[in-house]
């Protein structure tokens, strides 16, 4: 649907007819193309405008894919579809909506990390993305009402773009995980588009190759740091809050540095999510939980290690851990369950470059007695074995052979989750897991898996894919008008999700396929927002969660302009 504040703009008469037909034509929000009635076409000046045939959605969606299709790569696939964003938002979550499994890795990982490396030689279109430098923060409250004007928001997904996928520090480049994040949102939870705002914080880069680049769009100068770092994120959080009053504010892709500390600082002040740390462990506890609904056995039983410490295997690690906690066992039993590796091999209490985030989970040298031998993701395994492998390490191939078969030997179903992305940087294969323990592993892989076929048996590939939880956890907080995103409706996300498996069917995946991400989200979105009510959490009364989730869904058709 069209929000007040866009039929108020369009219904303004204080510029002239062909004027008020060239905005309407140039805003995506507004323009349907071809598909203005006779009547809108009188109405709003853009007779001889277009085309005299009007088509329908639905054609238009068909004709569109059909273009898509004659893309002959993935980058110039997502670049074609970010035309039709740039210029019809709700065309553009048409064909989404129609081809959910198949964009996402187009219009999101892995293919967007593509456009980010390339994004200013690539540049065309700011995307209604707001842009705040560290170098002017006098005008963060202009840029925001500008980038904003006309629309109600309610999620803003920020980024300073220090930590993008795996592959680093891109400077104001970054921004576009912010506008593919909200994509996703969107096109899986229906969040309205015109009531979200990707948000780019530059602070500078420390990529010498921007830095060198006579292209390169954003700050050239190194990151800035310390207090001046942090106020300049505080007063973009307030300037947002008080612009904003029901703000659902997701942090994206910061770095290990600052992540953690961002989050702590606001998580109990506002509603403020960071998928880095907390998204990553919601889904992979809903993998695990998944898991063991294949396999049988008990939560509390498991043994976890992380391969890779930062901010993703320390955020993923501190999720599990907490629900080690809620299913009974003490702080001291669940810690003994926990092991981190990173690059100096098993991490040791009396490391001192150990991270708040880490030092919960770091060991007594004492526990082992060859402790100054376990330098390699190998020996750790080897001496602690675990039934729990995740990987957020980028070393590819991390997961030899070697590890996974000994891994094996002590565990009938090894879970092993190899999350890292894109592609060329995943700790291993799918395929190579399930060979290499005759089928016996559980998988979940963090980019798309086609199936394996073993043994006469098709094993599904599920893949821990953050957008089968943040897009509802999203909707189902807005919707409940919650005051804060808390660890319990994070808990009943993962949960929604991980009892979706179904262990009767040989091969089973471990979370349910993108395939259904609408569907899916919509079930974490009701289990989200009832917690929300249950702790009364919510600002407004609300009678009937799943009323109040299901009116809050945009659906991508066409709606009739009138003044």
């Amino acid at each position: 649907m069209l929000s007040q504040q866009l039929i108020e703009f369009i219904n303004k008469g204080d510029f002239l007819m062909n004027e008020k037909a060239q905005q309407i034509l140039n805003n995506p929000f507004l323009n349907k193309g071809t598909a203005f009635t006779v009547a809108e076409r009188q109405q709003f000046g853009l007779a001889g405008l277009l085309p005299p045939h009007v088509q329908t959605i639905d054609d238009q969606a068909k004709q569109t894919y059909a273009q898509y299709l004659t893309k002959p790569s993935m980058l110039e696939k997502r670049i074609f579809l970010m035309s039709i964003f740039n210029e019809n938002r709700v065309l553009f979550y048409k064909l989404f909506s129609q081809h959910i499994a198949e964009f996402m890795p187009i219009v999101y990982d892995p293919t967007i990390a593509d456009t980010i490396e390339n994004y200013s030689s690539l540049f065309v279109n700011p995307q209604n993305a707001a842009f705040l430098s560290i170098d002017d923060p006098d005008s963060m409250a202009t840029a925001l009402k500008n980038t904003a004007a006309g629309r109600n928001i309610k999620l803003i997904v920020v980024t300073d773009a220090e930590g993008i996928l795996g592959i680093g520090d891109w400077g104001t480049q970054g921004v576009d995980i912010s506008v593919g994040k909200l994509m996703v949102y969107t096109a899986a939870a229906g969040i309205d588009p015109s009531e979200v705002l990707p948000v780019v914080l530059d602070v500078g880069t420390n990529r010498q190759s921007l830095l060198d680049d006579p292209l390169y769009l954003g700050n050239r100068h190194e990151r800035v740091r310390g207090d001046k770092y942090y106020a300049f994120v505080d007063r973009f959080v307030q300037t947002a809050e008080d612009l904003f009053p029901d703000l659902y504010l997701h942090f994206e892709d910061f770095g290990r540095g600052n992540a953690a500390n961002i989050l702590n600082k606001y998580k109990n002040e506002i509603v403020t999510f960071n998928d880095d740390i907390q998204g990553t462990g919601i889904i992979v506890l809903a993998g695990l939980l998944g898991a063991l609904n294949i396999s049988g056995e008990n939560f509390t039983d498991q043994v976890y290690m992380s391969f890779g410490a930062g901010t993703a295997g320390a955020g993923i690690t501190q999720r599990i851990y907490e629900e080690m906690l809620q299913q009974g066992l003490s702080e001291k039993e669940a810690r003994s369950r926990f092991y981190m590796v990173d690059k100096q091999g098993l991490l040791f209490d009396d490391d001192p470059d150990l991270t708040p985030e880490q030092k919960p989970f770091a060991h007594k040298r004492s526990e082992f007695v060859n402790a100054d031998e376990l330098k390699t993701l190998a020996d750790a395994v080897k001496a602690v074995h675990p039934t729990i492998l995740v990987g957020t390490s980028t070393q590819p191939g991390a997961f030899t052979e070697t590890i996974v078969k000994e891994m094996a030997a002590h565990t009938a179903r090894p879970i092993i989750f190899p999350l890292s992305n894109p592609t060329k940087l995943a700790e291993a294969k799918a395929e190579d897991l399930l060979k290499w323990t005759n089928g016996k592993a559980l998988v979940a892989t963090g980019i798309p898996a086609e199936p394996v076929e073993l043994n006469g048996v098709t094993y599904e590939i599920g893949q821990a894919n953050n957008a089968l939880v943040y897009p509802g956890l999203g909707l189902g907080t807005i919707a409940a008008k919650a005051r804060v995103l808390n660890d319990e409706m994070i808990s009943k996300a993962a949960h929604s999700l991980g009892g979706i498996v179904d262990p009767t069917e040989p091969g089973a995946a471990v979370l349910p396929p993108v395939t259904k991400l609408d569907v899916f989200s919509q079930t974490v979105a009701e289990a989200v927002a009832k917690s929300a009510v249950v702790q009364k959490l919510n600002k407004e009364p609300i009678k009937d969660v799943k009323k109040a989730v299901a009116d809050l869904k945009w659906v991508p058709e066409y709606e009739e302009l009138t003044d």
